[in-house]
């Protein structure tokens, strides 16, 4: 067991790696020995990890940039709200936690120099403000193009572990779901370069792209539904104005045989302040972001972030991208199921309060029931073409609405 009251004073700041590349084996160890190094505040964004939410101890404090995974579980999460293209410069302002960073890296090369393996994203922006760096070294945590290298002699410490990274459930979409998907593929064309989420629907929404040509990929994250239509020839990014022929991303997430595949494709992981870049976006001609929501009003703003009065999602990059495709000719996408739990999806007004990303950036909004085009739309049309698309069952109560508070007069 490595000794972290050695490298972490109490009152510290720590981030560490997420997903699939979460250094699971020094965070647990944190939790152990944080009673005896004393408060201590820690930056982490989409975990699995159980043990942050069923022992976290009074001494250690979380926060985060949404309420991803196991965290929304978590009581007393502190939440940043901010675009994931601004976590980079939050690093450097030290607004979040980076005195010290745990970080799961490759075995070290015939250099001494260690990868980042599947997990670059924003890990690689905090690595120049954070003076003590602790890595867990896994015998099975591929090097991949593009990732930083590490120096051995970086590390204040190093834990050597042997273990699979975690994986991400790779689930059959649901009919509604692969519903979403072909009104989802019929807005994307031949040559497109496509940002995309992880999960069932955005699964879904790649695997309907087959039969599609010349695609390109800049995004967070890649998934194995991503890797399949490599080897379908369907992603290519031979169209793209920049990186062409590389599917560029932030993080893996996946399953092993993503994982496994990775060294030998031109995937090529690079920084959150690459990925989600403004004047990067600004030069894919052809980008389409598709990203989801909670909820969307009738005016075409997106709230992904509250549940109720939970957080269960999160700005991250749905801005970054969205307002990229939105400018530059490309087309904005939010996907989602017209109806969740009974409740419409498509409301009046946003109930739990918060705006994720704002109408003007929202070329689409697509349900099982089709793609409301809000694109040079008044807002009266606008709430027209969204009752068109919510579930039958709601859209009586949405037009109703529509004529009560007089939103197709005053909305024009």
């Amino acid at each position: 067991m490595i000794d972290l009251t050695q490298h972490i004073r109490p009152g510290d700041g720590i981030w560490w790696s997420q997903t699939s590349a979460e250094p699971t084996s020094l965070v647990h160890a944190l939790l152990d020995q944080v009673p005896s190094i004393g408060p201590v505040r820690a930056f982490v964004g989409l975990t699995w990890n159980r043990r942050l939410t069923s022992e976290l101890p009074d001494e250690l404090s979380i926060v985060s940039y949404g309420g991803l995974g196991e965290l929304r579980r978590l009581a007393h999460l502190e939440v940043v709200p901010c675009h994931y293209g601004a976590l980079p410069r939050l690093f450097a302002e030290r607004r979040l936690p980076c005195d010290v960073g745990f970080v799961q890296v490759s075995p070290p090369d015939s250099a001494g120099n260690c990868s980042l393996g599947v997990g670059v994203d924003y890990i690689a922006d905090a690595l120049d403000h954070t003076p003590v760096l602790i890595a867990e070294i896994n015998r099975r945590m591929p090097v991949t193009l593009g990732a930083p290298k590490i120096s051995l002699s970086r590390f204040a410490a190093v834990v050597e572990t042997d273990r699979p990274l975690l994986e991400a459930p790779d689930r059959e979409p649901a009919d509604v779901e692969l519903a979403i998907a072909r009104n989802v593929a019929d807005l994307v064309a031949d040559g497109d370069t496509i940002q995309i989420g992880v999960g069932t629907l955005p699964s879904a929404v790649l695997t309907a792209l087959a039969g599609h040509k010349d695609l390109g990929l800049h995004s967070g994250m890649i998934s194995d539904a991503a890797l399949r239509l490599i080897d379908r020839g369907v992603l290519t990014g031979a169209r793209k104005e920049i990186d062409p022929g590389l599917h560029v991303t932030g993080a893996a997430l996946g399953t092993a045989t993503l994982y496994d595949r990775l060294p030998g494709l031109p995937v090529a992981f690079r920084p959150a302040s690459y990925t989600h870049a403004p004047q990067i976006l600004s030069q894919l001609k052809s980008f389409v972001s598709i990203n989801s929501a909670i909820e969307v009003d009738l005016t075409g703003q997106v709230g992904a972030e509250l549940r109720n009065t939970t957080y269960a999602g999160a700005v991250g990059g749905q801005v970054d991208f969205s307002r990229a495709a939105a400018m530059t000719g490309g087309r904005s996408i939010i996907a989602m199921r017209a109806d969740s739990r009974g409740e419409s999806t498509i409301k009046t007004a946003l109930e739990y309060g918060a705006v994720t990303t704002a109408r003007a950036d929202v070329d689409f909004v697509v349900t099982e029931y089709g793609a409301a085009a809000l694109r040079g739309c008044s807002l009266g049309e606008r709430a027209r073409r969204m009752i068109a698309v919510a579930a039958p069952e709601h859209r009586e109560s949405l037009e109703f609405d529509l004529e009560e508070y007089d939103l197709a007069s005053t909305a024009e």
